[in-house]
């Protein structure tokens, strides 16, 4: 899950040095193993292969950064955090007296710390890592409310045959218009417009 990387060395201080350089990491997160040797003559041109992999809980190190960052910002937080898929997937649900601050306009300031955790995170692996945090179950309210919205402007659109176009949303949120309504005999969902502006249209399938 986390990188790892092989490479060739004299002795284990130069591979300790190596260890560090290619992970980027200080030597009390690696875990250093030789794994095989190539003799040379008379001793001129040994070396040691060596498989160097950090050893990290992802999902601790995840709470350590983010307790940091509220630390930073003088909030005390109640920070929750599981993980699942082998640890490829982490999710983070955070509680405090500033929800409100740290979820910001629409969500901004939660997806603007979201993302610096994903980029943090990503540091460690080079495997696809799914990473979610949620402030004041800000997430899981939201999507019940675009749930309960999808299925209401779906069923205008099935009687009607008229399309409805929806305020721009992050991807977050149009996935979940699109999941909501992907198995829909009557409609159908799309993404239009670029960046800030992508909105869904919900259009009426042709009979």
């Amino acid at each position: 899950m986390t990188k790892r990387v092989e490479f060739e060395a004299k002795t284990i201080k130069d591979a300790e040095v190596k260890a560090t350089e290619l992970l980027k990491m200080p030597l009390q997160f690696i875990k250093l193993t030789a794994i095989k040797e190539k003799k040379g003559i008379l001793g001129i041109g040994a070396s040691t292969t060596y498989e160097a992999v950090l050893e990290i809980n992802l999902a601790l190190e995840g709470k350590k950064y983010l307790d940091n960052i509220f630390q930073a910002l003088e909030i005390d937080v109640k920070t929750e955090f599981r993980s699942q898929n082998e640890g490829t997937e982490i999710y983070y649900q955070i509680q405090s007296k500033e929800n409100a601050l740290l979820i910001g306009r629409d969500g901004k300031t939660l997806d603007a710390i979201q993302t610096l955790l994903k980029t943090y995170l990503h540091n460690y692996t080079n495997e696809k890592l799914t990473v979610s945090l949620d402030i004041g179950q800000y997430k899981q309210n939201r999507k019940k409310q675009l749930e309960i919205l999808a299925t209401k402007l779906a069923k205008e659109v099935a009687f009607t045959r008229v399309e409805v176009r929806l305020d721009p949303m992050n991807s977050y949120e149009r996935r979940i218009i699109h999941t909501k309504l992907a198995e829909w005999r009557d409609v159908f969902t799309e993404s239009e417009g670029e960046g800030e502006n992508r909105q869904i249209v919900i259009k009426p399938r042709k009979k």
